[in-house]
């Protein structure tokens, strides 16, 4: 009877042991899963390459819908920060920036500079904002890089040098 008890104890045991080598490994899978989606959604973050007719480097972008009548987003004061930095655009060669905030073509700049618009005490309404907006039409080029990394800097001036014509979309028609 005793031998009986050490037998199922030990199946108790095998089977436990069973199940938790079993849950580690479901985890260690949606783990590994994770990191992949993480990669593809960073592999997936577009390039956006732009040049702007007049020196707007240091003015907070909003987003206008299609008639440039309303904002469909703004940021948020602390919006402004990536990585503990403002998150201007980075300067290019010949007048470029590359975006660090999420333009795109309906983009158009408010008379607050970045530094001004980080340090209110909140974020004005969409009403304030729109009557800060400088320029409703600011852009002379916009592209959509979609095989270039944001990384590279000295890559990104080399495909300016060639053309962005030939290797990004075009967002102006």
């Amino acid at each position: 009877m005793l031998k009986n008890q050490h037998i199922n104890i030990v199946i108790i045991l095998l089977i436990f042991l069973f199940i938790s080598c079993k849950g580690q490994q479901a985890i260690n899978d949606v783990n590994k899963q994770t990191n992949v989606q993480k990669k593809s959604i960073k592999a997936l973050a577009p390039v956006i390459i732009y040049k702007t007719k007049s020196d707007y480097y240091n003015n907070v972008p909003v987003i206008m819908n299609d008639n440039k009548t309303d904002i469909v987003s703004y940021p948020d004061i602390k919006d402004l920060f990536y990585n503990g930095q403002l998150a201007y655009p980075t300067k290019l060669k010949n007048g470029y920036l590359l975006d660090n905030r999420g333009i795109g073509k309906n983009v158009a700049f408010l008379k607050y500079t970045y530094e001004e618009f980080s340090i209110l005490a909140e974020t004005p309404s969409k009403e304030i904002l729109l009557n800060s907006i400088i320029d409703k039409n600011p852009l002379i080029e916009i592209y959509i890089c979609e095989k270039l990394s944001k990384t590279n800097i000295e890559e990104l001036n080399n495909y300016i040098h060639q053309g962005l014509p030939n290797v990004c979309k075009n967002l102006i028609k």
